[in-house]
């Protein structure tokens, strides 16, 4: 549910990039008040796990289009909302940067979709109350379920309202809605499974990391988390390094959706403005565009829509696993650092 800058227009652009900077600034001093040593390491390697896990795509029957995970509602139950949405960001700003999978001027409404349904309306308003004290396996599974179908109903509600407050009359409201949400409930079953067994593993492990996180309180001193830390990494590095070989081809629900409605994959890119600008700037910096390695230019433009420059379809992609996996660990690590800078400068003020 990447966005591409082709689907907005530069105020719509600019005004999700000021509300997902609002977020951001909110969930930096919320998480202020319960970071601590361990919660930093914990963030660097779930955010490199979600980043490959979202690299692999699989197909959903019957319908020629592919999903992935979101991790948003993952990241929130084990994080804790505010740190999680901090990940979910720096996930997808290296995905953009680096990888040029979403525009840059659709990264602030990329951030709020993926990231503002699941950690602070999902994950407080849903889960908890359905999952409880978590004990019970069926009620947290039918939560996982409820919650991550409502955190990606809500992301792929938001991306047909913001074509349509975009003005793009290619993608009429009503046709669009009726593709973009059935699409993206089925993306959404699949994610409450994924979320359910992962959070489960994590209970039968460190029961101790989601009651303290549930409560949105610092994790107890003596609280181990090594090991949760060494599987999480080696899930990361077998699944960016060798399973998204057997990602699926399919274009993804919104990519699905659009060709669905306007019968391209995609809308024309703006080669002028602030969208042409911004997409020069990504030209720039993407070292491995679509997750692939670097195609010949043609007319200017990179050719990254050729088979194989995306997940499951060329060598370049258990590379750009490795690679951007690494990249959002160190990410996530340093801003998690950072905050505990400003926590314990803070203190010494005080």
């Amino acid at each position: 549910m990447h966005m591409a800058d082709a689907l907005l227009s530069p105020s719509v652009g600019a005004a999700f990039w000021a509300g997902t900077l609002a977020a951001i600034g909110h969930a930096s001093r919320k998480l202020k008040e319960t970071i601590d040593d361990r919660m930093v390491p914990l963030m660097g390697v779930l955010g490199a796990f979600i980043f490959a896990s979202q690299m692999i795509t699989f197909s959903i029957p019957g319908t020629g289009s592919s999903g992935h995970l979101g991790g948003g509602l993952l990241l929130a139950v084990l994080l804790g909302p505010s740190a999680a949405f901090l990940v979910m960001a720096s996930v997808l700003t290296v995905q953009a940067f680096f990888f040029a999978d979403g525009g840059l001027l659709a990264l602030g409404c990329n951030i709020w979709n993926l990231g503002i349904y699941p950690c602070f309306i999902a994950c407080p308003l849903i889960y908890r109350p359905l999952a409880g004290d978590g004990r019970d396996a069926k009620r947290s599974l039918l939560a996982a379920l409820v919650s991550a179908v409502a955190g990606l109903q809500l992301g792929a509600f938001s991306v047909v309202l913001e074509t349509l407050l975009s003005g793009k009359a290619e993608l009429p409201f009503a046709p669009f809605a009726l593709l973009m949400l059935p699409i993206h409930l089925a993306i959404g079953v699949v994610e409450g499974f994924v979320t359910a067994g992962v959070v489960s593993y994590v209970r039968s492990v460190r029961p101790e990391l989601l009651e303290h996180t549930a409560l949105m309180r610092p994790l107890p001193r003596r609280l181990p988390v090594g090991k949760l830390l060494t599987v999480f990494a080696v899930l990361a590095v077998v699944i960016g390094g060798g399973l998204t070989w057997f990602a699926s081809t399919h274009p993804d629900g919104l990519e699905w959706a659009v060709e669905r409605v306007t019968g391209k994959r995609a809308l024309p890119e703006q080669e002028q403005g602030v969208a042409g600008a911004l997409k020069g700037v990504q030209e720039t910096t993407s070292i491995l565009p679509d997750y692939g390695f670097r195609k010949r230019q043609q007319e200017g433009n990179l050719r990254t829509d050729e088979p194989g420059s995306e997940p499951g379809g060329g060598a370049g992609t258990p590379v750009a696993g490795i690679v951007g996996a690494a990249i959002v660990l160190v990410i996530s690590v340093a801003v998690g650092i950072g905050i505990r800078l400003l926590r314990r400068s803070r203190r010494q003020v005080l």
